[in-house]
């Protein structure tokens, strides 16, 4: 065997065994995330999810004698008719639902400044949310974007899919770095043929506007927005001068952080960002909650589904 052979076959079995502690650690993340998220939904959001977040409408079940106190509009008039007495049809509500996370993977995501970056509460919220849904029976599937759609995971159910869809949470890498939701709410409009409940989970920042798609999206879906954003988005600290990097673009530049006027006139441009993303989903007729990365998610959540009630 010639040095070269050997070199090889050596470079083979340590990338054999990185990639073995690489699978280890990924499966250890996703065991930990399973665990907490899980516990979560079941103790937490049992009802409030199941409240809020209702079925397609009310399906034929069966027929039965007419009952006392019974609606007359129910009478199945050819079932009477061939048994010479009133029978009513009964309907069950459809719980089942197909429940979309639509989850921003851009550059951006990849801050924060207290525990956590952004990119991991929206994998907790968003893991959360799934194991919601499949405690409810519902379908769940994943719609990975940035300035384009990543990835599409159709919608199933059953733990298999759960957990799979938890490793794509934690171990995605994209392709691209900048964000377009537009992109994402026209693809899920498309793509999606039945009416779902879809969870829009971003930092929105966006540097187009996506108030057309998401109103056409929401006439046919049930689209709820999460906005997870870090504190020191909202406000510059005064540490004199300093770099910063735009992280969709890759550009940099220096600003003087003890200057007054730099630091109000970026919480003003933040204000002013806010506003307007408020105003579109008011408009849009769309529920959504802001999360800060060091906030108590569960709270924003069950807030949110509690004013959905």
């Amino acid at each position: 065997m010639t040095i070269h052979k050997i070199v090889r076959c050596q470079l083979s079995i340590v990338n054999c065994q990185l990639n073995k502690v690489e699978t280890s650690e990924l499966l250890k993340k996703v065991r930990q995330i399973e665990i907490k998220t899980r516990g979560l939904s079941r103790n937490i959001f049992a009802g409030q999810y199941h409240s809020a977040f209702k079925g397609r409408g009310m399906a034929f079940s069966e027929v039965r004698e007419y009952q006392y106190g019974d609606d007359i509009r129910d009478i199945d008039w050819n079932v009477t008719a061939r048994y010479v007495r009133p029978y009513v049809k009964v309907f069950e509500e459809e719980r089942e639902l197909t429940v979309m996370l639509l989850i921003d993977v851009s550059g951006s995501r990849d801050f924060g400044t207290v525990h956590v970056m952004k990119k991991e509460v929206i994998t907790e919220i968003a893991a959360t949310l799934a194991f919601s849904a499949i405690q409810n029976n519902d379908k769940i599937g994943v719609i990975f974007f940035s300035d384009k759609v990543e990835k599409f995971i159709p919608p199933q159910k059953g733990k298999k899919h759960i957990l799979y869809v938890i490793r794509e949470l934690i171990d995605f890498q994209p392709a691209e770095r900048k964000t377009d939701i537009t992109q994402v709410l026209k693809y899920m409009t498309n793509a999606i043929k039945k009416r779902c409940t879809a969870f829009l989970i971003s930092d929105f920042i966006d540097k187009g506007g996506f108030k057309e798609a998401l109103t056409i999206a929401n006439r046919k879906h049930d689209v709820v927005a999460i906005q997870v954003y870090d504190e020191r988005e909202t406000e510059l600290p005064a540490v004199g001068l300093m770099k910063i990097k735009d992280a969709e673009t890759g550009k940099e530049r220096w600003i003087d952080s003890s200057s007054a006027r730099v630091r109000a006139a970026y919480k003003d441009w933040w204000n002013r960002r806010q506003a307007v993303m408020d105003d579109t989903f008011k408009k849009c007729r769309v529920d959504s909650v802001s999360i800060r990365t060091e906030d108590d998610y569960v709270k924003a959540l069950i807030a949110l589904f509690d004013k959905r009630n």
